[in-house]
């Protein structure tokens, strides 16, 4: 019989936590970075690498496996996890900011119809019509079978005023309230000649950077038995970084010591200390695969752009203190000279660099936590990390 979903926290240093996880793929030690697979994979890494990174759990997204493969696809592999052979744990995201984020079409159109059943929208990739409504997301993660799942969310604009974003709190409540409701009653899929995962269901806290509405938000939410908490509307829709941790503050005194804080779409090195000295136990984000397509390396010194023409002869690693394969095989000079020919290669082996300087960052924090000393090792990284001044752009 499959695990159910559990979380045990286990030591905390002042705000931030240690803890572990429990799924039916597998254990996760938190805080944890969570590589982001939008489209059933993390993009350019094979298993392999994923699992030589030392990932732990990686990210699906609905909206994407929803318009492709698709969810008859899905069931007939037998979940997302036989069709792209992974082995550890999964988190599905709603979709619901990728219904918002690629509603624009030609000319300035929106692609999107948002009402109280549902949000209609044209798919961004052929036009076509379709529909999510708070049971049909629920239905779609179900069928791939992910660990965790997120409930359909409206997800305002980093500019939206007070009154939009009450009345984005207000659809994101009635939307999960039928969410949950439907979800309680739904029993696993059945695909591929197995039983999938039945999600753990998170809610979504939404507000803005508004105390008032983020304590609506939650309070209408602390009302249903969810495995945990994603605090939303901080990282995905453009918001600064003051906006960010003026959410933070809003929302994390709110919510149980006892259930998983999730952060949606923060992963940079600064913020993500920032988010674990809060108490925050789960991040995600496309930065780190993004950022290296285009050239772009974290290192403990800070970012490095191995565009520039300054690495063409530097015969050194991207991180003199990085364990991974890219660091460990190949100099910054040989990488650049892939980036500069396009080969796929110097893309592949930046995102391995990126990803994995980002989980040995976050595994450096809870070994932090756990001897209460998290403030040091906050400090000592932010002041190689930050005063950094190599060009990146």
């Amino acid at each position: 019989m499959k695990k159910e979903f559990t979380f045990e926290l286990k030591n905390t240093d002042g705000d931030s936590r240690s803890g572990k996880i429990t799924t039916a793929h597998g254990e996760i030690d938190t805080p944890v970075f969570m590589p982001v697979g939008t489209a059933g994979t993390v993009k350019g890494l094979s298993e392999a690498e994923i699992a030589e990174i030392d990932s732990q759990i990686i990210l699906g997204n609905t909206y994407h496996l929803y318009l492709r493969p698709g969810t008859e696809i899905l069931e007939a592999a037998g979940g997302l996890h036989k069709f792209m052979n992974h082995r550890g744990p999964i988190l599905t995201d709603s979709g619901g900011y990728q219904v918002f984020s690629l509603a624009q079409g030609r000319e300035g159109k929106s692609l999107v119809d948002i009402t109280d059943e549902g949000a209609n929208f044209s798919s961004y990739k052929d036009g076509s019509k379709h529909m999510f409504t708070p049971e049909k997301v629920v239905d779609i993660q179900f069928s791939i079978g992910s660990d965790i799942m997120m409930p359909l969310d409206f997800c305002p604009s980093a500019e939206a005023n007070e009154l939009d974003l009450e009345k984005a709190v207000d659809m994101t409540n009635r939307w999960f309230e039928r969410a949950y409701n439907y979800y309680k009653t739904k029993e696993p899929v059945s695909a591929g000649g197995a039983t999938l995962c039945r999600p753990a269901l998170f809610a979504i806290v939404q507000g803005g950077t508004l105390c008032r509405l983020r304590e609506k938000s939650f309070r209408f939410l602390s009302q249903y038995d969810v495995a945990g908490y994603a605090i939303g509307g901080v990282a995905n829709a453009g918001e600064s970084k003051t906006k960010q941790k003026a959410a933070l503050d809003a929302t994390l005194p709110l919510l149980p010591t006892d259930k998983p804080r999730y952060l949606m779409g923060v992963g940079e090195p600064e913020d993500l200390l920032i988010g674990i000295e809060a108490g925050v136990d789960m991040f995600d984000c496309v930065s780190p695969t993004r950022l290296g397509r285009h050239g772009v390396a974290y290192t403990h010194e800070g970012k490095i752009n191995l565009r520039n023409n300054q690495y063409r002869k530097d015969f050194s690693p991207l991180d003199s203190e990085c364990d991974c394969y890219a660091c460990k095989t190949y100099t910054r000079a040989y990488i650049a000279h892939l980036l500069r020919e396009n080969e796929l290669l110097g893309g592949r082996m930046m995102s391995v660099h990126n990803l994995r300087f980002l989980i040995r960052l976050v595994d450096g924090a809870r070994e932090a936590i756990k001897v209460k000393d998290f403030q040091r090792y906050k400090n000592d990284f932010l002041t190689t990390y930050l005063p950094a001044t190599t060009e990146t752009k």
